[in-house]
């Protein structure tokens, strides 16, 4: 009989414990996330909103608070510090603040909440010798799906000219701008065998991430603008879907024009229909660094850092692995996909080869600034931090730098 109770108790405690790790596992996880933009911009908030969402569905007990359209025209009077305060006082263990323009105020923040864990995309706060040591940055390498872009809108332009659709200006804008550039200068040349100093790359920024009324330039002017100017094809690098609207307008209309939104995997899709304009969507997919960073939180192993995140090369486009990717669209031409099917096995060769760590696809010599300023000579990559940092345009774009 004591045995037997001696065993029973041992099954008792195993079992218990099993409880009590299942009930840790689950506890509640509150975690903080604050847009610059709305949920359903159909571009980078809308991808934050999502990769939210996606902590939840993954891991029980994760709770989400979200506050949206944080921004001088939306929400005049609130600071970042507001909106972190009201979070941390609900429970927040760590707050993703989803801009480079919050960075400054993150770091204010995370000063004066120690205790809770800080994430600015896509700032480099953790670069900072005198930022708050609980405050971290992750990026996506999203250079490889804008030289997507350029491969796609250099291989489907019959014109020879490209507008870019820009937000803001500052090193990011600049850095996906003249990524978008370099791929279709490459494909241009070497798929399609015409002269890249003949292909026409102009860049138009209108003042912010989104149409603000009487601040920024109407995003729709200018997409029609351009294409009354004689491109056909739209690259945009702002969050919402003017671009896409417009070549589906004149698309309908029996123009031959295109474009290729920026931001979220539906991009390319408006009230729930797909123009045929669309050639493709190159988006973030922030859910799988979301998660693996509460997950970290949770163990323990946590530690501030600076990540710029390259794809999953074996599939850009997998949910559970890659946080960023490019779609192609319906409007693609079959003759277009081969080449940058090809194009983008030559991205991933390289960018898998141990021999080019630290260095970009197409981020090579000799290549120069807007003004001629050197930037890497012939047989040397541009360092990462100068992309990183990138103070102008490249040589051969059209648009301001500053």
């Amino acid at each position: 009989m004591n045995r037997k109770l001696t065993l029973c108790l041992v099954v008792l405690s195993l079992l218990m414990l099993s409880l009590l790790t299942v009930s840790a596992q689950d506890e509640e996880f509150v975690f903080g996330v604050i847009l610059v933009g709305p949920q359903s911009d159909r571009g980078w908030s809308q991808s934050h909103y999502e990769a939210g969402v996606y902590v939840e569905e993954k891991m029980p007990g994760a709770r989400m608070l979200l506050f949206e359209s944080l921004n001088e025209a939306d929400a005049p009077e609130t600071t970042l510090n507001d909106v972190v305060t009201e979070m941390v006082d609900s429970g927040a263990q760590v707050i993703f603040t989803t801009s480079a323009s919050f960075e400054q105020d993150t770091d204010a923040a995370a000063a004066a909440f120690p205790d809770v864990k800080f994430v600015n995309i896509t700032g480099s706060n953790a670069l900072a010798e005198d930022a708050p040591t609980n405050v971290s940055n992750f990026n996506g390498l999203m250079e490889a799906p804008r030289m997507l872009a350029g491969c796609a809108a250099a291989l489907t332009t019959e014109t020879g000219q490209i507008g870019y659709l820009g937000a803001l200006i500052d090193p990011e804008t600049r850095r996906l701008a003249a990524s978008s550039y370099l791929g279709a200068r490459y494909c241009y040349e070497n798929y399609r065998g015409m002269d890249p100093n003949e292909l026409e790359f102009t860049v138009t920024w209108i003042g912010f991430w989104f149409n603000i009324p009487g601040v920024t330039l109407d995003p729709v002017e200018v997409a029609n603008e351009f294409f009354d100017n004689g491109a056909d094809v739209i690259i945009s690098g702002i969050d919402t879907p003017e671009a896409i609207q417009v070549a589906g307008t004149r698309m309908a209309e029996g123009e031959r024009v295109f474009a290729i939104p920026y931001g979220n995997i539906n991009g390319c899709n408006i009230d729930d229909n797909t123009p045929p304009a669309c050639l493709g969507a190159a988006y973030y997919n922030w859910g799988p660094a979301y998660l693996n960073t509460i997950q970290e939180i949770k163990d323990g192993t946590w530690e501030a850092e600076w990540e710029w995140l390259p794809p999953d090369w074996s599939d850009i486009n997998s949910p559970d692995t890659s946080i960023i990717g490019f779609i192609r669209g319906e409007g693609l031409p079959e003759e277009v996909s081969a080449d940058l099917d090809s194009f983008y096995q030559e991205m991933a060769t390289y960018s898998t080869d141990a021999a080019n760590e630290g260095s970009i696809f197409l981020w090579q010599g000799p290549i120069n600034l807007q003004d001629g300023t050197e930037l890497a000579p012939e047989g040397e990559s541009v360092e990462v931090l100068d992309v990183w940092f990138l103070p102008q345009l490249l040589e051969g774009m059209t648009g301001a730098s500053e």
